[in-house]
């Protein structure tokens, strides 16, 4: 099996997922992994696909031939094996006051620690008591083995001061392959 991993982004319209599902049931892909919203009016997907390795080669052309002044198809190789570190999986949350930065910051941190960011959802809402607009951050994050996870947290909590926001940190346990 090859694995393909497709990006798209366009105008928000109908029919967007079914143009890429068409070109995956076609080559007889699986679907395994997608992530796909709606931001500002944008259509934005990312979608993970195992096809057959004599069959990969063929979808990637149809899959680039969707690409158009509209729509913006990219296919890239995935890794099917994933290359094994040892690693642990954690959750991190962060809520604070909205104001540039915070990402960049956050970024910054965990990239110091060799931390890798799996999936990220940030999201923008009304304090409840204070209806000031407040940042909220969910994140999966792939820690290194050897990373002492108080030192993680430790550094994680002077940039919270700094910030003025709170940040969680939780284990999710080892991770599968990173």
């Amino acid at each position: 099996m090859q694995s393909l991993v497709i990006t798209v982004v366009g105008p928000d319209r109908p029919g967007v997922v079914r143009a890429l599902s068409d070109k995956a049931a076609e080559f007889g892909a699986n679907w395994t992994d997608s992530v796909m919203a709606n931001f500002a009016g944008q259509f934005a997907g990312i979608v993970h696909l195992q096809v057959p390795a004599d069959k990969g080669a063929a979808l990637q052309a149809a899959l680039r031939a969707i690409d158009s002044e509209t729509l913006h198809v990219q296919v890239a190789q995935g890794d099917a094996n994933g290359a094994t570190v040892p690693a642990r999986r954690i959750t991190l949350e962060l809520v604070g006051h909205d104001r540039p930065g915070i990402i960049h910051s956050i970024a910054t941190r965990l990239a110091d620690h060799g931390v890798s960011i799996d999936k990220m959802k940030t999201h923008i809402a009304s304090g409840a008591m204070s209806g000031e607009q407040m940042f909220h951050l969910d994140a999966q994050l792939t820690i290194p083995a050897d990373l002492d996870t108080d030192t993680l947290q430790s550094g994680l909590e002077s940039l919270a001061n700094e910030l003025m926001v709170d940040i969680t940190l939780a284990s999710n346990g080892p991770a599968a392959a990173h």
